[in-house]
């Protein structure tokens, strides 16, 4: 079962910043069109930047804006445990999306020997060649597979897992249960790091808030440490950038939990990440305890 992100939201919109988004009318230059086994795949370019789409749903570009320029703004949350261990070596990434993040990784990770990038869909590589200057190298390695099968079936361990399988249209409930997390528990090496991107509303500790509170009890079960991101600058930028708006107006955010047996501190030497995201330490600000 699909979890739309509507379904987790506890609080109503302000219905005048509701009003002013809906009446704005982005228009969309098309790049590329194709229809595939699983999407309406289009890459499109607009005022704001070169995006990729499944339908109607933005997956994943690059903004080009005054306010801002990079990334997809929660995906700089990604680049966190370059600040918790700089030698990781081995990657996972589920989840391709443009691959912006995966030619960072090469630029940070002066150690990576590999990385192994898992996508249910054929089109996306050369799509992030085409249209995102995705540069492929040989320390790379691409699984076309549903990611669950991939890992049940690979014997390969890794520093880093990330699994960026939440979009606009939701989450599949597989990725929120006891099964997935032990998997991904089994692929970690000793003191890897896991990454995941999940929607909630921004009230997260509210009692409302039942699937993510559930999830961060069974998150525990298999990882000691969890450090949470709120997504609050993420979101900050998305309004500003998209509507000049500047607070948030639905309640959903993009929750990020960086997880593992080991308990990393956070090193506040940001130069070389800040040389690709200005203003890194805002991110870093959304620290959550809990």
């Amino acid at each position: 079962m699909i979890i739309i992100p509507e379904q987790l939201e506890i609080h109503k919109p302000n219905k005048k910043l509701e009003e002013k988004i809906n009446s704005i009318e982005i228009k969309e230059k098309v790049l590329f069109q194709k229809e595939s086994d699983f999407h309406n795949i289009f890459v499109v370019e607009n005022s704001f930047g070169r995006f990729l789409k499944y339908q109607e749903t933005y997956q994943a570009g690059f903004i080009k804006t005054k306010e801002y320029s990079g990334n997809l703004p929660y995906i700089n949350y990604f680049l966190i445990p370059y600040l918790m261990n700089k030698n990781i070596k081995n990657v996972l990434l589920v989840g391709f999306g443009s691959g912006i993040i995966i030619n960072q990784f090469e630029k940070l990770f002066k150690n990576l020997k590999s990385i192994d990038i898992v996508d249910i869909e054929e089109n996306i590589f050369p799509i992030a060649q085409k249209y995102f200057d995705f540069q492929i190298s040989d320390k790379m390695e691409f699984y076309l597979q549903d990611a669950l099968i991939f890992l049940k079936t690979t014997k390969r361990k890794y520093d880093l897992i990330i699994v960026d399988v939440a979009g606009d249209e939701g989450i599949d409930e597989r990725f929120l249960e006891d099964e997935y997390f032990s998997l991904i528990q089994k692929r970690l090496k000793k003191g890897g790091i896991f990454v995941s991107n999940l929607p909630s509303s921004r009230d997260i500790f509210n009692k409302k808030n039942k699937l993510i509170l559930d999830l961060l009890k069974r998150q525990k079960k298999y990882f000691q440490n969890i450090k949470m991101f709120n997504g609050e600058t993420s979101n900050k930028i998305y309004y500003k950038t998209f509507f000049d708006i500047d607070e948030p107006v639905f309640d959903i955010t993009n929750l990020i939990l960086i997880s593992s047996d080991k308990d990393y501190s956070i090193n506040q030497n940001i130069n070389e990440i800040e040389e690709i995201v200005p203003n890194f330490n805002e991110f870093l600000g959304d620290l959550v305890s809990f």
